[in-house]
């Protein structure tokens, strides 16, 4: 797991609609510790996420999958929305956050973030 592509970043804000954004998180746990250490990072960052604006809108444990590809079923799935693109940008160039980021790179084998409107 890795962060978030400058290339990407940079298109999403160009992008902006000045519109709520909700991200959908799909998440797969390292089959260590990954689980644990997500709640950890999840623990830490909801304040910051906050003091943005952001709330955690769904969360919820992945069940078997009815209709997927091989490789497609996911661990975990949050919602979380955002006042707007620059808060969600705001929020992960905080020093705080980028203090926690490690625990939740280090928790994920892979993620897909999508931003949906």
């Amino acid at each position: 797991m890795k962060s978030i592509p400058t290339a990407n970043l940079a298109r999403f804000l160009e992008e902006d609609d000045q519109k709520p954004v909700v991200m959908l998180n799909l998440l797969r746990f390292n089959k260590t510790d990954g689980r644990t250490r997500y709640y950890e990072y999840i623990s830490r960052a909801a304040p910051i996420a906050q003091s943005y604006g952001a709330e955690i809108i769904y969360s919820g444990e992945g069940l078997t999958a009815l209709a997927a590809e091989a490789g497609q079923t996911w661990d975990a799935a949050v919602l979380v929305r955002y006042p707007g693109r620059q808060a969600f940008a705001a929020m992960i160039a905080d020093p705080r956050y980028s203090e926690i980021d490690s625990i939740r790179i280090a928790a994920l084998d892979e993620a897909v973030l999508q931003p949906l409107s």
